[in-house]
């Protein structure tokens, strides 16, 4: 069921001009996609959210766009070149390549999903006298199955903290993980495989510089740090935010645009004293799971998981999940990257990289706490909890069903689709006049085409939360019929009214006003 939803989904937002597939005319390029006029106009609304909230809304924030290009010693610094790496097997019959630790984290799902239905069958058996703590607590069913979570987590974190690749095999087949094309369990060995894209820098081939195309848009940041610091006259704590391109030679690429090769990430390196760091990773968890519940998905949407493997530099990390239709998965990782990344530059750079602290009387290594965010991944999970399907009613009762776009009003590409009644009678020069009015604060699009109904169905499928229609009445009183796309509520207001009615809908305001 779930997967149907996540295929309409998908056929969805090419329909509504939302994602292509890029270079489709030539047959598509895997796992790279294009955004098409809603889907850039959402995009670009979804970035304002996040720059607005980190960089207007915290004093000690600002931002910066550094260079995609950087130098090829950036990434020895960082780790890249050696051991940014993901764990691959290929299973013998279908010849399909997967990541090993995503197949037994898919296991571990089964074992959850199991333990969720019988949970689900007691809460329908037992009503509102139903004490799910209990029931976890003493069914054996239940108990049997967390036992065997519990086991096979612990083996999975083992050999993942271990870099254990036979025992990451091993695992698969001892679970007996079956390849979803082929069925078959004839798996190759675990191997490790460099995500860079490489290329060359240089006017001749000889004297060409091998760099790469930077895997993430953090290490930016770092070798900035000085300039920032210095030019910004900054002061602990206090953090740099960045939105840019980075790319990732993902060769299990899957599920749309939740994992590609070129993707946009949002990231704040926050740094802070020694010693202070898990304070404020805790205040960064509280605020970035504060920002995603501000649009409205439903709390009960989100979770934290704390991560299996801690990569080398940190000493605290947990992903933002989203409960997306094929199942609850990372939009956001916050991580504590301790003084790993300064460090590293200051040693390899030879350039000192310290903050002077006047209180302390002494000069340190910032430790920095990090919020990444995909922008992609954060679309992909605005559209999976936007998209509805509804049953409805005509006005002469006959059943119907409309598909909706719900999109919080302040994300929503197009905000009014203006939509006079006829072609004639001077109604489409009055909706012209309007647009006119409201077209240097608000997305505004005219559609004269096909019945008012249809034209209805369009914008709702689109996610335009406001449709206005001019009518004969509109040109002796200057009244419109507002439509509300969420409960396709219609009102008569005077013109005057409408920028008023607007502007509270679709203000940055409204969704800042609920962070916490």
């Amino acid at each position: 069921m779930a997967e149907d939803v996540f295929k309409k989904l998908v056929a969805h937002c090419k329909e509504y001009g939302y994602v292509f597939q890029s270079s489709e005319i030539y047959d598509g390029l895997g796992a790279v996609y294009d955004y098409g006029q809603n889907g850039v106009g959402l995009k670009n609304n979804i970035k304002k959210y996040w720059w607005d909230s980190m960089v207007m809304l915290h004093e000690n924030v600002v931002g910066i766009d550094s260079a995609i290009f950087m130098h090829p010693t950036t990434w020895k610094a960082s780790g890249h070149v050696d051991a940014f790496n993901d764990p691959l097997i290929d299973n013998k019959d279908s010849k399909k390549r997967y990541r090993a630790d995503v197949l037994i984290e898919d296991q571990l799902a089964k074992i959850e999903a199991k333990i969720d239905k019988e949970v689900k069958k007691a809460q329908k058996r037992f009503g509102d006298s139903f004490d799910e703590e209990q029931f976890k607590t003493t069914n054996p069913r239940v108990l049997k199955n967390q036992e065997k979570w519990n086991a096979l987590h612990k083996r999975f974190s083992d050999a993942l903290n271990d870099n254990n690749l036979e025992e990451l095999k091993q695992i698969i087949i001892d679970e007996e993980i079956a390849c979803p094309v082929s069925g078959t369990k004839n798996w190759t060995d675990v191997r490790q495989f460099n995500l860079m894209f490489a290329t060359e820098m240089g006017s001749t081939a000889e004297g060409a510089q091998k760099i790469y195309l930077r895997p993430e848009t953090a290490q930016g940041i770092f070798v900035n740090y000085m300039n920032v610091q210095k030019t910004g006259r900054m002061k602990l704590p206090f953090g740099i935010a960045q939105i840019g391109k980075a790319f990732r030679n993902e060769i299990v690429a899957r599920q749309f645009i939740f994992r590609m090769r070129e993707f946009e990430q949002m990231e704040m390196q926050f740094f802070v004293k020694p010693g202070t760091e898990l304070d404020w990773f805790e205040k960064w968890k509280a605020t970035r799971m504060s920002w995603h519940q501000a649009l409205g998905f439903g709390e009960e949407n989100y979770r934290f998981h704390e991560h299996e493997k801690l990569a080398h530099y940190a000493n605290a990390a947990v992903d933002v999940e989203y409960k997306f239709p094929f199942g609850f998965k990372e939009v956001e990782g916050i991580h504590s990257r301790t003084d790993f990344d300064l460090s590293q530059h200051q040693e390899f750079s030879g350039k000192k990289i310290q903050y002077y602290d006047p209180e302390e009387g002494k000069s340190y290594v910032p430790y920095v706490v990090e919020t990444s965010i995909g922008v992609d991944r954060m679309f992909l999970q605005v559209m999976a909890a936007s998209y509805c399907e509804e049953e409805i009613e005509d006005a002469n009762g006959k059943k119907d069903t409309r598909v909706v776009l719900t999109l919080p009003p302040v994300l929503a590409p197009i905000k009014l689709a203006v939509l006079p009644l006829v072609k004639k009678d001077g109604l489409p020069e009055k909706a012209r006049e309007i647009i006119d009015d409201l077209k240097f604060d608000f997305n505004c699009q005219y559609d004269e085409k096909d019945s008012i109904g249809k034209r209805y169905r369009r914008m709702d499928a689109i996610g335009t939360p406001f449709c206005v229609t001019i009518d004969h009445q509109t040109m002796e009183d200057n009244t419109v019929t507002i439509r509300y796309r969420d409960t396709m509520k219609q009102d008569r207001i005077e013109i005057s009214k409408l920028h008023g009615i607007m502007a509270e809908a679709v203000s940055m305001k409204s969704v800042f006003a609920k962070l916490k």
